[in-house]
């Protein structure tokens, strides 16, 4: 059957149209914060026979893309079982189900048209808490996954339109804040009403027939724009490797090692030679693995279309040998927001030295979960979930993005208001972080300083990030970006975990304070070629620091901060044999193309 080009064009935006519209509708009503404020979510429409992704919503996070496709396949398996009908919806939480962490919550629902199920819609959202030992589900020292909160494997929350109350009372029974919880939920449901609606209204106006034509046909257009970049790219096997800090039990490094074989338009990714499975809640299960490499490639190639064709060129080999396949019950809390992170690195690591002209330095790599939960001095159970952006690295282009979302994600830091009401806390600080960019003809990007103070009632915070060890890399000469830091005031005293960036069931007093460091972009590039004019204007905007120019990039500034020392740059600048030095213009401190206008400099 052909589709005339309009058709085509018209029924794909309508299909992406159709998942935003429900991020929307999720984003809008939930109760979460993380949802509603944060965009921690994801919805999507899915193919009825293999679960594989048609189309997502833009503001779903990136992780989500693979993993609720793997929700998808679940769901599938276990409606071969006991049967899929028109009016059930099923709710998945499980890890090892297409999961991600506990606090991930999934539902899948199958749309019927005309008596013949047509897709699945699923939707994604992190619920604060699902219960477990520490309030927020980020436990450090968890050694199973039992003790990280309520694991729910597909079961069905509707069954034909009518709701199963045992199941949402046993999961309703088991988390902190139960309310909100059940607020969440009706999000949740109210998104797939939209879902639903939008989707049987383009069936009737243009056909199964025709809309299921343009979804093959757009499958197989992603998977050709991705052979064709794979096979622009040499044949041969590129290489990787990355730390987590340590897993939060053991103070060790995990280490991530690819070796991604090209071949014939084709990807092949190899983590065998990954660390082994640990102790701590760092294990990855598959579905996150595989979909951080996903969104990796498509952070290199980002004009392919988002469905299931643009990621068949790519196949794996993960061993339950290693961290990256966990297997019950590994604990898993820290997999979909950190070693997706550093999954992902490698990953557009390897791939910046199979394609340099795409390549970046380091990104900031972790969003320093801190969860706080308690009983507010006003009265009523809480549970605080807050995450954090950083720098990413330069590139051949530019300088790196100051405090920006997490490569898994579009994720935005919440108001700071809305802390302050909702919570006993104070936020005293929350800038960017000075310095903590890399040092390169093009600087990463900076990472932000947050300090947050316990103002009453009971609490308890754990913190579950990473970076405090192994920082973003420099590359092409540049230097590191800054390590990811965490510490505390407790009783008027400092402390610092001994696993750097990671501590479970911390009691917090009134007048005790948390302040957070989120690590800055690696440089690219040699700081000395960086132009004199960008350093100077990364010193009026306090992004650097007089003696980081002198130092890093061999510009001297005078001490009022607003001119070049010429002489001296020179002079700094012949000791490394780098000969450009401009003037500056006639009655002006800055250099020529200063003058002219500040359009051409990297802010």
């Amino acid at each position: 059957m052909n589709v005339d080009p309009l058709t085509l064009a018209v029924v794909r935006g309508a299909l992406e149209q159709i998942a935003e519209e429900m991020d929307w509708t999720l984003k809008r009503t939930a109760f979460s914060p993380a949802i509603s404020e944060g965009n921690d979510l994801a919805n999507g429409i899915y193919h009825p026979n293999t679960g594989e992704i048609i189309a997502q919503g833009k503001w779903g996070l990136a992780i989500f893309i693979g993993v609720m496709q793997f929700t998808t396949e679940a769901v599938i398996s276990d409606g071969s079982l006991r049967g899929i009908e028109e009016g059930d919806i099923y709710v998945v939480n499980d890890p090892y189900a297409g999961g991600t962490h506990l606090m991930d919550v999934g539902f899948v629902k199958p749309v019927f048209y005309q008596g013949e199920l047509f897709a699945f819609l699923a939707n994604r959202g992190h619920w604060p808490d699902i219960g477990g030992s520490v309030p927020g589900g980020f436990g450090t020292t968890a050694t199973e996954m039992f003790q990280e909160g309520l694991r729910v494997p597909p079961v069905k929350l509707y069954r034909r339109g009518e709701l199963n109350e045992d199941v949402l009372r046993i999961m309703l029974a088991n988390v902190r804040v139960p309310d909100d919880r059940y607020g969440d939920l009706q999000a949740h449901l109210a998104a797939f009403s939209v879902g639903e609606e939008r989707l049987c209204k383009l069936l009737n106006k243009y056909g199964r027939q025709t809309v299921n034509r343009c979804i093959e046909i757009l499958k197989a257009r992603s998977k050709q724009q991705m052979t064709s970049y794979l096979s622009g790219i040499a044949d041969g096997s590129y290489e990787d490797t990355d730390y987590m800090d340590s897993d939060g039990v053991e103070d060790s490094p995990l280490k991530i090692a690819l070796t991604m074989t090209i071949r014939g338009g084709r990807a092949l990714l190899d983590f065998s030679q990954s660390s082994p499975p640990c102790r701590g809640p760092l294990n990855c299960v598959l579905s996150v693995t595989k979909s951080a490499c996903y969104l990796a490639f498509k952070h290199i190639f980002p004009d392919i279309p988002v469905n299931s064709g643009c990621f068949e060129p790519l196949s794996f080999d993960v061993p339950q040998s290693t961290f990256l396949n966990a297997t019950p019950p590994r604990p898993v809390a820290g997999c979909a927001s950190e070693v997706s992170q550093r999954v992902a690195d490698v990953v557009m690591g390897a791939l910046g030295k199979a394609v340099p002209e795409r390549a970046s330095a380091g990104i900031f790599g972790t969003i320093n979960n801190l969860s706080i939960g308690g009983s507010h001095p006003e009265g009523g159970p809480y549970v605080m979930f807050m995450f954090n952006g950083g720098g990413y690295g330069g590139h051949q282009s530019g300088d790196g993005l100051n405090y920006g979302s997490a490569t898994i994600s579009v994720a935005r830091s919440q108001p700071v208001e809305l802390y302050e009401k909702r919570y006993p806390v104070r936020i005293g600080r929350f800038a960017i972080r000075d310095g903590s960019g890399g040092a390169g003809k093009h600087r990463g990007g900076l990472g932000a300083e947050v300090d947050l103070e316990f103002l009453g009632g009971e609490g308890v915070v754990s913190i579950l990030a990473d970076r405090g060890k192994f920082a973003p890399r420099g590359v092409s000469g540049g230097s590191d970006g800054a390590n990811c830091g965490v510490e505390f005031e407790l009783n008027g005293q400092r402390y610092v975990p001994p696993h750097i960036t990671k501590a479970s069931n911390i009691r917090l007093k009134p007048g005790d304070s948390i302040r957070q460091f989120t690590p800055g972009g690696g440089g690219y590039g040699d700081p000395f070629e960086r132009d004199e004019a960008m350093v100077l204007d990364d010193v009026r905007n306090e992004y650097i620091s007089r003696e980081s120019a002198r130092k890093d990039y061999g510009v001297a500034i005078r001490p009022n901060g607003h001119e070049i020392d010429w002489k001296e740059t020179a002079r700094l600048r012949q000791v490394r044999g780098v000969q450009r030095v401009r003037e500056p213009v006639q009655g002006h401190g800055c250099a020529p193309s200063e003058r002219a206008g500040t359009d051409d400099l990297t802010r």
